[in-house]
């Protein structure tokens, strides 16, 4: 059996995680996320952030793994499941899935973030059976060199062991002083080290980030656009994850943590920001141009399903006959406010405002 590399510490680790440069940064992080919640609370439905965001959160979480998708590819896997194409862009909506039953989750358990969740989210993202690793051999390597650079532990019982303490720690607010921007780093780094899973270890992790944040109510809904910062900077964020275990770097991780909160907060609110300019104006247009037509939930609609079509519009108005929900459609194609597109026998419509929005602030 190979033998583990690093010895995982209890959590807090034995050092100094409030010094002078944390405390700089943990400030501005709080911040920043603090105007980002703020901000959410006052859209119409800030509900339909979670179908939209966390899309776009999967797809940067995916691109670390190097499961890259176009928007378009994105969107198109999302409204036909069906669909053979695109494997890579149903692993990403998958992501998706797995934050939002994650989310769920929690909230019927009263907060409670669980191995047990955390195991769902893994089936769900991975599409097989079972949970923790059982059998040994598993070893990190360097991508470009092939060279192992870090050996998790290796038995089954081991691993629950470690998972089991990490939950505690997840859910027990007394059991340490230090902020929870301080605690989400420390966890997520305890559990890439655990790397409990056979597979998608990074993923299920960086889906963690979001639902302490959740949890512990610096955010109300998960939409920390977080992924985006550790894909543009991929290379550190090995680096220091592999220092700690190397060197005890705790401050350099933290540190890192705390800028990606701070750098990613300002991005998702320069999409919520967009998002709410873009409302404002296709609701006073609509108003004018169609006003027998203008309903809230048809708004929302367009921005929850940036690619939409004759049956969600159907649902989502509660319309008896989908001929009505295809003559609105129709209409705001025709109006400009969307673009009508056939696949097959099928037709859709996309907001391609808000997708151009995804791509000038979240890259394509």
């Amino acid at each position: 059996m190979l033998k583990p590399s690093y010895i995982l510490p209890d959590l807090p680790p034995p050092v100094d995680l409030e010094t002078v440069p944390v405390l700089k940064a943990l400030a501005e992080a709080n911040r920043a996320l603090a105007e980002l919640k703020g901000r959410a609370a006052t859209l119409p439905n800030p509900a339909i952030l979670i179908d939209t965001l966390s899309l776009q959160e999967a797809r940067a979480s995916s691109e670390i793994e190097n499961i890259v998708t176009t928007q378009d590819e994105l969107f198109q896997a999302d409204l036909f499941p069906d669909n053979p194409q695109s494997p890579d862009a149903k692993e990403v909506a998958r992501y998706r899935d797995a934050l939002r039953l994650g989310y769920a989750r929690m909230q019927q358990a009263d907060g409670l973030l669980t191995n047990n969740t955390i195991i769902e989210m893994f089936r769900l993202l991975k599409q097989r059976s079972g949970g923790f690793r059982e059998t040994p051999g598993t070893a990190l390597l360097n991508e470009a060199t092939g060279e192992r650079v870090f050996i998790p532990p290796q038995s089954g019982d081991e691993i629950v062991q470690h998972m089991t303490a990490l939950e505690r720690y997840i859910n027990d607010p007394e059991g340490c002083a230090l902020d929870p921007l301080i605690r989400m780093a420390l966890i997520h780094h305890q559990f890439e080290s655990i790397h409990p899973f056979p597979d998608g270890n990074g993923r299920i992790g960086r889906i963690l980030n979001v639902l302490y944040l959740t949890k512990t109510s610096l955010l109300d809904i998960p939409i920390l656009y977080l992924s985006r910062h550790i894909t543009g900077t991929k290379d550190e964020y090995y680096r220091l994850l592999q220092a700690v275990r190397d060197e005890g770097a705790w401050e350099a991780w933290v540190l890192y943590m705390l800028r990606a909160v701070a750098e990613t907060s300002v991005t998702t609110l320069h999409l919520l920001e967009g998002m709410r300019s873009q409302m404002q104006g296709m609701k006073q247009r609509m108003r004018a141009d169609l006003p027998k037509r203008y309903s809230q939930d048809l708004l929302n609609n367009l921005f929850r399903h940036p690619y939409t079509r004759i049956e969600y519009v159907q649902n989502d108005l509660n319309l008896k006959s989908r001929q009505t929900a295809a003559t609105i459609l129709d209409e705001l194609a025709e109006a400009g406010f969307v673009e009508k597109f056939k696949a097959g026998r099928n037709n859709y419509y996309v907001n391609t405002a808000l997708v151009r929005l995804f791509v000038d602030v979240g890259g394509e």
